[in-house]
């Protein structure tokens, strides 16, 4: 596995890997991954990277959103780790999370923000393995569908180089 700057030639396999996510009903509120160009809009294009086999194929991706267009949480980000069906438990999701660590860290981003539905054990386990730590959850935030209401698990990773 290679962990790569993403980039539109991955964009099919990218969007492939998120509606798998999706489908699980764990990842996100959202039912369908948007198009490339919307997909691409709303992810920072200096901190968004694939894993991709040998064949070139992608196994995961992780990129993050900003939070605000507020200067005061400029080094604060949203974090997204997709890992396809095939892939999970074989450490994609962690070389995807250390790599994007590094890159935000090294641009003076100081706070990664992560939202994750509490049924969703192996993100949770994740994320508290790379460094994130649990600062509270939204009880019943948004509705989900025919799942109904959704409680949602916020998590931080602090950087200890940055701030």
């Amino acid at each position: 596995m290679r962990i790569v700057p993403m980039a539109d030639e991955h964009a099919e396999g990218v969007l492939t890997v998120y509606q798998s996510g999706l489908d699980t009903g764990d990842a996100s509120f959202q039912e369908f991954a948007p198009d490339w160009s919307e997909f691409s809009d709303g992810k920072l294009p200096e901190h968004r990277f694939v894993a991709l086999d040998e064949a070139g194929r992608v196994l995961g991706w992780a990129a993050v959103s900003a939070v605000s267009k507020r200067a005061v949480y400029a080094g604060v980000v949203e974090v997204s780790v997709y890992v396809a069906a095939a892939a999970r438990g074989a450490g994609v999701g962690g070389a995807l999370l250390d790599r994007l660590i590094a890159s935000t860290e090294d641009a003076g981003i100081w706070t990664l923000r992560a939202g994750i539905f509490p049924e969703n054990a192996p993100s949770l386990a994740l994320h508290v393995r790379a460094g994130f730590r649990q600062v509270g959850v939204h009880e019943k935030l948004g509705r989900h569908g025919d799942r109904g209401w959704r409680d949602v698990v916020l998590l931080e990773r602090r950087s200890e180089r940055v701030g």
